[in-house]
C-alpha cells in the first residue's frame, strides 16, 4: 500500500479524535450559504516521505497530479500570480477582473534581491546555491511578505521551502500556515515532492526526504463524514513516477515531462464543498 495513504489516514484520525473544534469561536471562513466554516484542527503535524522510496500520491481517491504540476511551475517556473497563466480554474475565486491574485505566491518568487554573489529571485538564488554551494544551510525561500501582505488576494498557506543536501539526495522541507485537509493535503504533498524531483535532477542529485510541516491541519465540520468515508476505503500500492531524463534546466520542465505509471486508486469524492 502507498505509505502516503498510511500517513494521511493516521493524520485524518488523529484530527477527528483528538482535534480542537472552532464551535463556538468567531472563523473567517465561510460556506457558500453563508454558513461560518467550523472546523476540527491540529497544531503542528508534521508527516516524512521518503521520495526515494516511492511517489507519495492518493490511493484512496486520485489526485489530479497533472493539474497539481501545472499550478507548481504557475508559481516556481512562469512566477505568475495572474490566472490566466494557468490551466485550471482553482483560484478563480481569489482573482480580480483582470486575472490577478495581487503580490502573493509567484509573484514573491519572482522579486530579486541583491545579495554578495549577486541580484537573484528567490528561485534563482536557490538553483545558484544548489549549483555552486550544495551544502549550505541557507537555501530556502520565503513568500509571506508581510510588507505586502495587504495587497495579496489571499494569504499564502504554503508560505517556505528549505533544502538541504544530504550526501547526493536533495531533501525538502515546506512549511505551511494552515491546510484544508481533505481538499489539499495530498495536493500540496505531490507538489513540493515534484519540486525536490525537479531540482535534484538539474543539479545531478538524487531526491531524499520531503518533509511536511503544518501549523493548523484542519477538517471542515461539513467535510467530515467524506473524510471518515474516504479513510476506511482500500489502500493501493504507490504509483510510478518517471521524469524526462533529458530536462538539465529547470525553466525547460512541461507538464508532459512528468509520467506518473500505474496509478491505481479509489472512486472521486464528486462533491467537496470549498469554504471561502
Amino acid at each position: 500500500m502507498s505509505k502516503a495513504d498510511v500517513i494521511f489516514v493516521n493524520m485524518c484520525r488523529d484530527i477527528l479524535d483528538n482535534g480542537y473544534s472552532s464551535d463556538g469561536e468567531a472563523v473567517r471562513a465561510r460556506w457558500e450559504d453563508g454558513t461560518p466554516a467550523h472546523t476540527l484542527k491540529r497544531f503542528a503535524v508534521i508527516s516524512r516521505y521518503d521520495l526515494s522510496e516511492e511517489f507519495p500520491a492518493l490511493t484512496l481517491r486520485p489526485t489530479n497530479i497533472k493539474a497539481a504540476i501545472d499550478e507548481l511551475l504557475w508559481i516556481w517556473q512562469k512566477k505568475s500570480s495572474n490566472v490566466k497563466d494557468l490551466n485550471s480554474r482553482i483560484w478563480d475565486a481569489w482573482a480580480d477582473e483582470n486575472g490577478s491574485i495581487g503580490k502573493a505566491y509567484g509573484y514573491q518568487l519572482g522579486v530579486r534581491h541583491k545579495y554578495a554573489e549577486g541580484e537573484f529571485d528567490q528561485v534563482d538564488r536557490v538553483l545558484f546555491d544548489l549549483k555552486n554551494n550544495p551544502y549550505s544551510r541557507r537555501i530556502m525561500t520565503n513568500i509571506y511578505v508581510h510588507r505586502d501582505l495587504h495587497e495579496m488576494n489571499l494569504y499564502p498557506c504554503a508560505y517556505s521551502m528549505t533544502f538541504n543536501v544530504t550526501g547526493n539526495k536533495l531533501n525538502g522541507l515546506l512549511n505551511q500556515r494552515s491546510q484544508d485537509t481533505l481538499v489539499a493535503n495530498n495536493w500540496n504533498v505531490v507538489q513540493y515532492s515534484i519540486l525536490v524531483h525537479m531540482l535534484a535532477q538539474v543539479n545531478g542529485l538524487e531526491a531524499g526526504e520531503f518533509v511536511h510541516v503544518i501549523a493548523d491541519a484542519h477538517i471542515y465540520d461539513r467535510h467530515v463524514p467524506l473524510v471518515r468515508e474516504l479513510i476506511a476505503r482500500p489502500q493501493y500500492e504507490a504509483p510510478k513516477l518517471t521524469i524526462n531524463p533529458a530536462i538539465r534546466n529547470f525553466y525547460d520542465f512541461r507538464v508532459e515531462d512528468f509520467i506518473v505509471e500505474n496509478y491505481q486508486a479509489g472512486p472521486q469524492i464528486k462533491s467537496i464543498p470549498v469554504a471561502v
